[in-house]
């Protein structure tokens, strides 16, 4: 999924912990299979229409609820955008207005439609996904879950900037968690939390900086975006929440998190 996963496990049997910690990782390797936009052969990639796996099918339920939700300020469908923007980011050149005009034209949550009573997928052709605001929340989600199963609830699964935690550490009260943005620490137990911003990826083109969060609006990245940390019961609603609230401005996006009991944000 284009990013570091890190495990952090407490436990007195080490083998046991090992072998947890394996099966973690293979957990999150079946997921890069299945979610992550980098393997041409990665069933997103493959995917046109019918049934899908149910990693796929939760996904892209949260992923269409969000992009609902926030009027498309969280979208999976902005491929042809994202990618656009990383050819940008390398080469150091803002995409022309025909080319925006075209990926965004081939964007847009309303080419996907979920039939729940089939469990179906239908895409529009030439649709493109990126699942990198939340695929990493998910895969976090699931690799804690795998460890909790296997005897080991101290755990912490870090994808990035997005971390879902199980019990507190032996002798504390949860999980020290510092966002890149701030010095200030967060103290979290059974939840995940993902941070968005551009404190560590950023291009400068033309004497502007732009974020690597692209804002669907125009096909390019956001620029002077604030940081925000999103908690929430879940990786897989943290993860894109944080995307939403960073294209958003303030109220809209406070509006936003009202529609989801439980969850909250910190930022600047």
């Amino acid at each position: 999924m284009g990013t570091l996963f890190r495990v952090v496990v407490h436990g007195d049997d080490a083998a046991a912990a090992q072998q947890a910690m394996d099966a973690a990782f293979a957990r999150g390797r079946e997921l890069d299979a299945r979610l992550s936009d980098y393997r041409p052969d990665s069933e997103i990639n493959r995917l046109t229409h019918g049934r899908v796996s149910d990693d796929l099918w939760t996904v892209l339920v949260m992923a269409q609820r969000i992009a609902r939700e926030s009027n498309g300020a969280f979208d999976v469908t902005l491929g042809p955008v994202v990618r656009l923007w990383r050819e940008a980011r390398r080469t150091r050149r803002l995409p022309s207005e025909a080319e925006r005009t075209r990926a965004r034209a081939q964007s847009g949550w309303q080419r996907v439609r979920l039939d729940e009573a089939a469990r179906t997928v239908a895409i529009d052709p030439g649709t493109r996904f990126d699942f990198g605001g939340i695929a990493k929340g998910y895969a976090a989600d699931e690799m804690l879950a795998v460890l909790r199963e296997r005897g080991f609830p101290r755990s912490l699964v870090a994808a990035g900037g997005d971390i879902a935690v199980g019990d507190a550490p032996p002798g504390q009260l949860g999980w020290r968690i510092k966002p890149d943005w701030t010095n200030e620490q967060l103290t979290l137990k059974n939840c995940a939390v993902s941070t968005s911003g551009d404190s560590e990826q950023w291009v400068e083109i033309g004497g502007e900086r732009y974020s690597h969060i692209v804002d669907p609006r125009t096909g390019l990245g956001l620029r002077n975006s604030s940081p925000v940390t999103v908690i929430a019961p879940r990786g897989l609603l943290a993860d894109p929440l944080a995307t939403a609230l960073s294209v958003l401005p303030r109220e809209e996006g406070a509006h936003l998190l009202r529609r989801f009991p439980g969850v909250r944000a910190v930022r600047p």
